[in-house]
């Protein structure tokens, strides 16, 4: 009798045992089936679910089978949920149920990518991995990894020998390499890495061009204007309104462009004209034939916004500029938004003292920051940019990708003296519509044994 039961409890668990190996063979065979068609989420078949195949041991005996539930993306998503249940043939009361997360990463995986060597000053706080295919000096505080393709480098904002490709200025300075690297918590609470693999840059032309299809067939497009370009503002109503900028601040008497820097000027609307308004587009993909400016704040909206000409000229290239708080009212993932410029991501010199950006930034041949405008220090020749040379605190709360380097703030104190970089781990897994993705491979998010 108690051989009997032993026998028979042995045998249960094994049948659980070859249960779950069953389940997580459905989960398997799913992961295969999405690498070669990553966007059919019925099994082949064209129609819902649950799915069940038969499972076969080496030598082709059957031993039991697994039922599939498979919950797609939400729109702007990639994230698809399966469900495995698995079931042996030699006793159908026992199943092991396991549900796994899938999602093609988007090239949000990062606070800040830049294609550049950069500089950020003290002032600066970042949460999330900053990751530059140059050199990174970094003198505020960062609660991630930071991380450079580069193992040493011409620091241009200092003479001397090459430095870490990762390094700090705050006392007491970095050494110099071949010295070993110091660990300086106070500066890098994670760590830094370097080098490691570069980040592709290269695929965004074609991504704007594609945004510019989606916006003709099924979004908002409008293309070049007649004057300065266009102001876009964004309700939490889903109305979004369209102005035609017809005239640009002048800079202040004097305030000139001091640096030599490509493409400067205000970047501040004086005067605009209403030309449209409309519900944000089913596609969320709005696409400007010119420069443009965005303003408002979205509730439950997944929005594309791109900026770009073509054929691409780098003397006609678009740029995008946020003066005012773009804001979303969810930050659980529901609300999405991404600003493309051709050219550079501009704040201007008429900006908020306080602003605040929700949103994934991308520069795609320019940088992502603000011009140089030269504080009140020559009263003599009124060489000066009051009142607003220096500005207060700029928030980015998503992640940022820079072709050229990137910049809010000065070492003469102008710009924003105070720059916080909040990474939004939404934007990985769930970014805006068609956002650009760093891989065409699912990757586990989570996996769970539900039974």
């Amino acid at each position: 009798m108690w051989a009997g039961s032993f026998l028979n409890l042995s045998l249960r668990g094994y049948n659980r045992a070859q249960a779950f190996t069953i389940a997580e063979a459905g989960i398997e065979y799913y992961r295969w089936h999405l690498a070669h068609a990553p966007e059919d989420y019925q099994d082949g078949t064209g129609s819902t679910g649950p799915y069940v195949h038969n499972y076969f041991d080496k030598d082709g005996n059957l031993i039991g089978s697994f039922k599939l539930e498979i919950t797609p993306p939400i729109t702007g998503s990639t994230v698809v949920t399966i469900r495995s249940t698995g079931q042996v043939a030699s006793d159908s009361t026992i199943e092991k149920i396991v549900e796994v997360r899938m999602g093609i990463p988007s090239i949000a995986k990062y606070a800040v990518a830049v294609n550049d060597n950069v500089r950020f000053g003290e002032g600066t706080e970042v949460w999330g991995e900053i990751i530059s295919n140059g050199g990174i000096r970094f003198d505020g505080l960062t609660h991630n990894l930071i991380k450079s393709a580069q193992s040493s480098y011409d620091d241009p904002d200092h003479g001397g020998q090459n430095e870490f490709g990762v390094h700090t200025h705050l006392t007491p300075i970095d050494p110099e390499p071949p010295a070993a690297v110091p660990d300086r918590t106070d500066v890098f609470e994670v760590g830094r890495q370097f080098p490691v693999p570069a980040v592709d840059f290269t695929g965004f032309s074609q991504d704007l061009s594609n945004l510019k299809n989606l916006a003709q067939s099924g979004g908002y497009y409008v293309g070049s204007s007649t004057n300065f370009g266009y102001n876009l503002v964004l309700a939490t109503s889903g109305i979004f309104s369209v102005y035609e900028v017809t005239s640009l601040v002048n800079p202040p008497n004097g305030c000139t462009n001091n640096s030599n820097q490509d493409g400067w000027g205000t970047w501040s609307i004086q005067n605009q004209t209403l030309i449209a308004t409309g519900t944000f587009p089913v596609n969320g993909v709005f696409f400007f034939g010119d420069d443009l400016w965005v303003e408002g704040q979205i509730d439950g909206a997944r929005l594309t916004i791109a900026s770009a000409q073509f054929p691409d000229n780098p003397s006609t290239r678009t740029s995008i500029t946020v003066n005012h708080d773009l804001l979303y009212t969810n930050y659980d993932g529901q609300d999405a938004l991404a600003l493309i410029a051709q050219n550079n991501f501009n704040v201007g010199w008429a900006s908020n003292d306080f602003l605040r950006i929700d949103s994934a930034l991308i520069a795609q041949n320019g940088r992502v920051g603000r011009y140089y405008y030269r504080p009140p220090n020559n009263q003599a020749q009124n060489n000066r940019c009051a009142p607003n040379d220096t500005r207060d605190t700029v928030t980015l709360y998503g992640m940022l990708a820079s072709n050229q380097r990137y910049g809010f703030g000065y070492t003469d104190i102008t710009g924003y003296i105070n720059r916080n970089i909040i990474y939004d781990p939404n934007l990985l897994f769930a970014p805006p519509p068609h956002f650009p993705q760093s891989s065409d491979q699912y990757e586990i998010i989570s996996w769970d044994e539900v039974k």
